[in-house]
């Protein structure tokens, strides 16, 4: 018989009720007083499920001291017998911990291989989302709005029609004011710093036509509103959720754009219509010229125009790709969105439908139309230069090169001064009609995130990203 720990022949052999091993008593007792369980089994073990066994017995000698042969051979066996003991208990916390190893590491892989399976059916339901042509929306009173792909309903196309008529007859004759701002004029512009922070990571602005209030928002969701003639802020907004992505003035109503696909409108700092259209961030929003139509395009490749007088979703338009910048033509008869695969897309405003397609340099960020009516500038993502398209050619006429990021783009009333903002300062671009020549009237170190013109275009009004708000005057 061998002890089932030490694996020798046992001096004093007992047995195990409830595994029926054989052991060596010291052993056992030992481990049993240690652990209390069987060692072979694992089963719950006391010095009274140990059965001794009939055996021939030596007589032993006396204990003997460490002075002799003897004395040390005993404590050698002694030192053995507990190091046989912690080496299997050792033996078995491997293979447990082996086990357990296995276990984590089977469950890790199936947790790898479900969550790629997710990732893949949400990116899969996303495009196919982006794919249906139908919109999402809600009035002011939150009800749910009806389907609609047809284009815009036979008001709005009356607005549209009356609004083109009238500006678009006057347009090309159009005299520059006398009391206009000249090149030299803006040559003189001198900064004046009127807020130093209205808000933290200030993203966006815009002008009211009256050209006092100054809309903000800021990444953290907040917005307000700043009056330059009292320097100060004089209205705080809320966004419903998420970063505010673009603001815009619908007359003297306020508009926001959120990261979480909202549109709000504000009317003396309450909220009067939020609509829900986007199923992802809208980027930018835009006032059609007649004054009753929003328009917000967004991530889901979608662009979504809003019925300002009835608080409706008028239309939703499905592109090809994810859109981030918006503008209406200043007769609003087209609409343009700039989207990621390096396209400005064209749209007829009354059906939707697409009217030209312009290929960009990279991902559209800003879009301004001139108010001669012929060109549409751009701007890409991360690039120096500004492109001019001309719509009646259908082509690119000149590259503007800045020599720093540009973040914002601008025209002035007249068509002749083009705006420029970004991260390293502001610059305002001349076009002469006399000699077609580019030439730069100013150039100063502002930082801005975006800048807007003043009034009768003597006065700039720049957004730092920090939130400070400088006017050049």
């Amino acid at each position: 018989m061998l002890c089932a720990i030490s694996g020798e022949a046992p001096q004093e052999p007992v047995v195990s009720k409830k595994s029926g091993n054989v052991f060596e008593k010291r052993l056992i007792e030992a481990y049993v007083a240690e652990n209390g369980r069987d060692p072979i089994t694992n089963e719950e073990l006391t010095a009274e499920d140990l059965l001794e066994l009939k055996s021939s017995h030596t007589v032993k000698p006396r204990p003997p001291t460490l002075t002799s042969i003897p004395s040390l051979l005993t404590t050698f066996q002694n030192e053995w017998d507990a190091l046989v003991l912690e080496t299997y208990a050792l033996r078995q916390q491997l293979a447990q911990t082996r086990q357990e190893l296995s276990t984590a590491l089977y469950q890790n892989d199936a947790a790898v291989r479900v969550i790629g399976r997710l990732t893949q059916e949400r990116d899969e339901s996303r495009d196919a989302l982006s794919r249906i042509p139908i919109s999402r929306g809600a009035g002011a009173n939150g009800d749910s709005m009806q389907v609609d792909t047809l284009g815009l309903s036979d008001a709005l196309i009356a607005k549209v029609d009356a609004t083109q008529q009238s500006l678009s007859k006057t347009r090309r004759k159009r005299p520059i004011p006398e009391d206009w701002a000249t090149a030299d004029t803006i040559d003189s512009l001198t900064p004046k710093v009127l807020a130093d922070s209205v808000g933290d990571e200030t993203s966006c602005m815009a002008i009211d036509p009256a050209n006092d209030m100054v809309l903000f928002g800021a990444a953290d969701g907040s917005a307000g509103v700043f009056s330059i003639s009292q320097e100060q802020s004089v209205q705080k907004l809320k966004s419903a959720s998420g970063a505010v992505t673009a603001v815009a003035w619908a007359d003297t109503r306020a508009v926001l754009a959120s990261k979480s696909g909202s549109v709000q409108v504000f009317e003396d700092g309450a909220e009067v219509m939020k609509f829900s259209g986007h199923a992802g961030a809208a980027n930018d929003v835009c006032v059609h010229p007649c004054g009753a139509i929003l328009a917000s395009v967004g991530v889901d490749k979608s662009f979504i125009f809003y019925d300002l007088d009835t608080g409706a979703v008028a239309t939703q338009v499905f592109t090809s790709s994810a859109l981030y910048a918006a503008a209406f033509h200043p007769d609003g008869h087209l609409f343009a969105a700039g989207g990621q695969d390096s396209q400005i897309k064209l749209f007829d405003v009354k059906t939707g439908e697409s009217a030209a397609d312009f290929a960009t340099s990279g991902p559209v960020q800003s879009l301004a139309f001139s108010e001669n009516g012929t060109w549409l500038a751009a701007v890409s993502k991360g690039q120096t230069s500004v492109q001019i398209w001309d719509l009646r050619k259908a082509a690119m006429i000149k590259s503007l090169e800045i020599g720093n990021p540009v973040s914002s783009i601008s025209w002035d009333y007249t068509g002749q001064f083009l705006l420029v903002a970004g991260p390293s300062g502001i610059a305002v671009e001349q076009y002469s009609k006399a000699s077609k020549e580019w030439t730069e009237s100013l150039r100063t170190s502002t930082v801005s995130v975006a800048a807007e013109w003043g009034s009768k275009a003597a006065s700039i009004v720049a957004l730092g990203g920090n939130g400070s708000i400088t006017d050049l005057s």
